[in-house]
């Protein structure tokens, strides 16, 4: 069947012998912000709601009745779960700009068959129906790309009602100006919803769907075991734990996400990083990189109309300047130290090969069933010339990894008896400090507001004071952290190791050593320790992890 005939017979209602698909869909947009029920993709249909009078159910229905009606038939329908004309995703371009757009993977895809002429079940396709304009769509980006199926694969695109035309000038442009509207009404939805929710937000009232981990379904009353388990670990954590240890533990305790998922660690980051843990207000933001343009989400404490932090309508987990510590432990990047990394042998990473000032990393080789060893035997040895080393150093890996925990142990005993000699002050000297430039914030604003200082002043003073209110957060947050350290039993980790995984364990090395350099092995066999270089990190290198 001729192109241009599609469009013709479309146009006079007669469809006989064509084969159309149904775009059935629903959208948040008609119920006030209040999502619908999900509707899955390819066949699954929603049950009926009561808030949108034409369900996907009718809209299948209807849809063939009328194709049928006029000779057609429905060889496919698209259900298409809910969406928003004004609920953009952030969607990365091919030159790698970000941008926001609204994303219907199934209207996209109907578009796409339809161009192909080929329905998902390799039906030949010659039209899409919907049941009325804003079924279709009512952003005017995806109304284009209709017409352009239209226009350009000569394929038509109807709907029930009648509000749709997309065959001729006229009704083209009449679609773009009720899409245009349509769109209208969409954002005077979305920024009524907005406005709920900075009304709820101001009150400290919880909002959101799932129940937060740590916190009953109520989202208030604190949960016995999980917020037991929250409270444990930051507790280890501050006491210099490796974040990465927390979420093995719990999923191998069994310990589930309040969706009955396993942990991550990003998840795990991002509840920690949340500021309810100590009872305030929260928000989710975008925040971009000024340098490098891109975009990251990250929480923000809510604050009145005063400046003050919202304080939650419910039970906090930890304290405010605990979770500050937290924050400023786990928001740090991944640098040495963190044992973030999957290896299952103690020492790889950290042993370097010392011949002739090789320097290359040494690898983990297992001893061939030649060399006699007891079963798992192996050895640490400097990788082939091909391969970046030498080849020309090898040593057996168990006593190796003696030598480096024996090491460690060292180490940390001389630094709890120097933490235990040196206790750390119970005040911090900068809370002056602290509460003079938050003053000089305020005093900048007020002045801005009744016009003594201009708007470049108050923006050069602002950017000053901020920087230095960081710079002392950070001061007393780093205090935090080494008071709440100080409090540890000096000694244990002899005791503890056995019990400890083995992210923990290297996270302990790494927090030691930057690297042990290994000589290769001269005249008869001596012990390991001999031919080991320890190179101890220095505070200067774990301050420079801690600020990356």
């Amino acid at each position: 069947m001729a192109d241009d005939d599609l469009l013709t017979r479309a146009q006079w209602g007669n469809l006989t012998g064509q084969n159309w698909a149904v775009l059935a869909r629903l959208s948040t947009d008609e119920s006030d912000g209040e999502a619908a029920e999900d509707v899955p993709e390819h066949g699954r249909r929603a049950p009926l709601t009561g808030r949108d009078i034409k369900s996907t159910e009718e809209q299948d229905r209807d849809g063939r009745k009328f194709v049928e009606k006029r000779g057609g038939r429905v060889v496919h329908t698209y259900f298409e779960p809910d969406t928003s004309a004004w609920r953009k995703r952030r969607v990365r371009e091919p030159d790698g700009r970000i941008v926001y757009r609204v994303v219907r993977p199934i209207f996209e895809g109907a578009l796409d068959d339809l161009k192909a002429g080929q329905a998902p079940n390799g039906e030949r396709l010659d039209g899409l129906i919907v049941y009325d304009i804003d079924r279709l769509t009512r952003d005017p980006r995806h109304l284009e790309d209709a017409i352009d199926v239209v226009e350009r694969s000569r394929r038509p695109i109807l709907d029930i009602t009648g509000s749709l035309d997309l065959l001729t000038e006229n009704g083209r442009a009449v679609a773009r100006l009720v899409v245009t509207m349509s769109n209208k009404q969409s954002a005077d939805t979305a920024r009524r919803v907005r406005r709920k929710h900075r009304a709820l937000e101001r009150e400290g009232i919880p909002t959101g769907g799932a129940r937060p981990f740590g916190w009953n379904d109520d989202k208030r009353t604190l949960h016995p075991d999980e917020s037991k388990h929250i409270r444990k670990a930051v507790e280890r954590i501050l006491g210099g734990a490796p974040f990465r240890a927390i979420p093995l533990e719990w999923n191998e305790a069994g310990v589930m996400t309040p969706r009955g998922n396993k942990w991550t660690p990003s998840k795990v980051k991002e509840m920690f990083r949340n500021p309810r843990l100590c009872g305030y207000r929260s928000r989710k933001v975008w925040q971009t990189n000024p340098v490098t343009g891109g975009e990251m989400q990250r929480w923000e404490i809510v604050h009145d109309d005063d400046g003050h932090p919202v304080v939650g309508q419910w039970d906090r987990i930890i304290t405010v300047e605990e979770w500050r510590a937290l924050v400023d432990v786990i928001g740090e990047s991944m640098g040495p130290g963190d044992g973030h990394n999957s290896r299952k042998y103690l020492g790889t990473g950290t042993l370097r090969c010392d011949k002739n000032e090789c320097g290359a990393a040494l690898r983990v080789v297992k001893a061939p069933k030649s060399a006699k060893k007891p079963e798992g035997f192996f050895y640490y040895a400097c990788a082939d010339k091909g391969q970046g080393g030498c080849a020309g150093t090898k040593i057996p890996g168990p006593e190796t990894d003696e030598a480096i925990k024996e090491l460690v142990f060292a180490k940390w005993e001389e630094e709890a008896a120097r933490r235990e000699a040196a206790a750390v002050p119970q005040e911090w000297s900068g809370e002056s400090d602290l509460a003079r430039v938050r003053e000089d914030i305020e005093e900048a604003k007020e002045a801005r507001e009744r016009r003594i200082i201009s708007k470049e002043q108050y923006f050069s003073l602002l950017q000053r004071y901020t920087a230095e209110e960081r710079r002392l957060q950070r001061e007393r947050n780093q205090w935090f952290k080494r008071r709440y350290a100080s409090q540890g039993e000096p000694g244990n980790l002899r005791e503890d190791w056995d019990g400890l995984t083995i992210v923990e364990k290297r996270s302990h090395v790494e927090q030691t050593l930057t690297a042990v350099l290994v000589a290769p092995a001269v005249g008869r066999r001596k012990p390991v320790q001999t031919r080991l270089t320890p190179l101890f990190r220095t505070e200067d290198d774990i301050q420079e992890s801690e600020e990356d």
